[in-house]
């Protein structure tokens, strides 16, 4: 019993292939380009005092006596997070959308969801009534992300 091979699909077999190994080599120079592009992104000089100024307001706002500074002070921070993510290139319409992003760099910083919805709580509920030691939480967990992003 002899086998006999064609040469026709043994052709289309080899060019089958070499095929899936190109597109597999893009694939891996595409994903080794995002990686070293995020892994690039850092905050200069001027950036990083202007977040540790606005920072400092931020915790200043939480010291202050009732409860409209304390949101106040959430919102900002919130805002300011938001800011570090856009400055680091992470995609998104939204900081929900960039935090989801920036966690697959970040693991830790699904412990800002929390606060994030406290600000979205705060934004949206006109009756939310904000405790002070909740809102100190709040704010740690935020200096906790802007400080793992380098922001501060």
């Amino acid at each position: 019993m002899s086998v006999t091979i064609d040469i026709a699909s043994a052709f289309w077999v080899i060019i089958t292939i070499l095929f899936a190994v190109l597109i597999i080599g893009i694939f891996w120079m595409m994903i080794a380009k995002v990686r070293s592009f995020f892994a690039s992104r850092k905050f200069d000089g001027t950036d990083r005092e202007t977040m540790r100024r606005r920072w400092m307001e931020i915790e200043q706002m939480l010291e202050s006596p009732g409860e409209m500074s304390r949101k106040l002070a959430i919102i900002e921070a919130d805002k300011l997070l938001d800011y570090a993510l856009k400055s680091l290139a992470m995609p998104g319409m939204t900081l929900g959308e960039r935090l989801k992003f920036a966690q697959y760099k970040y693991p830790d910083l699904r412990e800002v969801w929390w606060a994030h919805k406290i600000r979205n709580q705060l934004a949206h509920e006109t009756s939310y009534h904000l405790d002070a030691g909740l809102a100190r939480n709040a704010i740690r967990t935020f200096k906790k992300a802007l400080v793992r992003l380098g922001a501060i």
